[in-house]
């Protein structure tokens, strides 16, 4: 099992790297080599691959640790952007797009 759920990445900044494909899949890993190499990358974060292994293989269940994570990466986003997810006069406005291995 991983130690994390959930990569970070944007202003300058990725918990991941390109080398990373398999956990994070394509389009994560190079969102993260983008952001890691100074590119212009708005902030965002990466659900790791294995959180969909860890579903089918635990009866449909996500990891305990990963709501935590993910409103965690959320906050890291909302302090970079000065946006508040849920707010009615300065909302965040996330993407969510899907990928694979």
């Amino acid at each position: 099992m991983p130690a994390k759920w959930v990569y970070n990445f944007g202003a300058g900044e990725a918990d991941g790297r390109a080398a990373m494909k398999n956990l994070l899949g394509g389009k994560g890993a190079n969102l993260a080599e983008m952001a890691a190499i100074g590119m212009p990358v708005p902030p965002g974060f990466t659900v790791t691959t294995e959180v969909c292994t860890h579903f089918y293989d635990h009866d449909r269940s996500y990891p305990e640790e990963l709501r935590a994570e993910v409103e965690e990466a959320v906050g890291l986003i909302e302090s970079r952007v000065g946006a508040k997810f849920g707010d009615a006069k300065k909302p965040l406005l996330l993407s969510v797009r899907s990928g694979a291995r």
